[in-house]
């Protein structure tokens, strides 16, 4: 199955080739609203969903990458398109919860690479993805508290564990930003790059899980947002399963052949 072309509003959206001569393609989906710093809208995140999830249903899909522009990968949630709303009216519509829960769905891997500023909505889609690689101009903060809200996609709930309860704490209740260096000290970024960088960072990122099986991405994947959401005990049993289950795998078979033969492999992903 290929991944329709279509053309989008408020989204840009790629395939890329990964490297090597057996290696699948991954996604590349630009957030486009430069005028609004990429604010977070519905039609927005409508978009965005039905490219992930168009790229997830791709069996030629390894991965995919969400990005902004360089100097916002998203300010937050609109203010405008929000303001509006009173309390029956939220949750009869399901604000946030509509469409902002979609990438959960997806099971492929995909990278955040953020530069600027990362805010509210724009943190919480980011931390949604599977790690983030940052510019050195990134900024990340929750400050909902400003508006006289709180997070509602998730900033309240995953902050803190990526970056413990007290740092999760100031950046909320103070509505302060951090840079990329505090950010990945802290644990929500994985690296930093320069911002010329990011891009072929991001690149190089996603052609090496190209080349890699697709039943061994997705289970990882799995295995690691289980440690989020189950004791240890479970999470290990979990994993163990599906370390298990991929020895019925043809990837397995040709996998670990092809390392005694010391040869590259050629994974078939099934």
């Amino acid at each position: 199955m290929s991944t329709p072309e279509k053309t989008y509003e408020t989204i840009l959206v790629d395939t890329r080739p990964g490297t090597g001569e057996n290696a699948l393609r991954y996604g590349w989906i630009t957030l486009n609203r430069p005028k609004a710093l990429n604010a977070l809208n519905d039609t927005l995140m409508d978009e965005l969903g039905a490219a992930l999830l168009a790229f997830d249903a791709d069996d030629g899909i390894a991965c995919i990458v969400v990005t902004g522009s360089e100097k916002a990968f998203a300010a937050g949630a609109d203010i405008a398109m929000m303001q509006p709303f009173d309390f029956p009216n939220a949750y009869r519509k399901g604000l946030i919860s509509r469409n902002w829960d979609t990438i959960r769905q997806v099971r492929k891997p995909i990278i955040a690479a953020v530069s600027g500023f990362a805010l509210g909505g724009g943190c919480e889609v980011a931390m949604g993805c599977d790690f983030i690689i940052a510019a050195d101009n990134a900024k990340f903060g929750q400050p909902e508290i400003k508006l006289g809200i709180i997070p509602g996609a998730g900033g309240t709930q995953r902050l803190p564990r990526a970056v413990g309860k007290s740092k999760a704490m100031d950046l909320a209740l103070t509505g302060r930003m951090m840079d990329a260096v505090e950010a990945e000290r802290a644990g929500l970024v994985s690296r930093v790059v320069p911002l010329a960088d990011l891009h072929a960072e991001a690149d190089k990122a996603a052609q090496a899980m190209c080349g890699y099986s697709l039943l061994a991405l997705m289970a990882t994947k799995e295995c690691v947002n289980r440690a989020y959401e189950a004791p240890l005990t479970e999470g290990l049993l979990f994993e163990r399963r599906l370390f298990h289950a991929l020895f019925s795998s043809s990837d397995q078979k040709e996998g670990m052949g092809a390392f005694l033969e010391k040869r590259a492999p050629h994974f078939t992903h099934r």
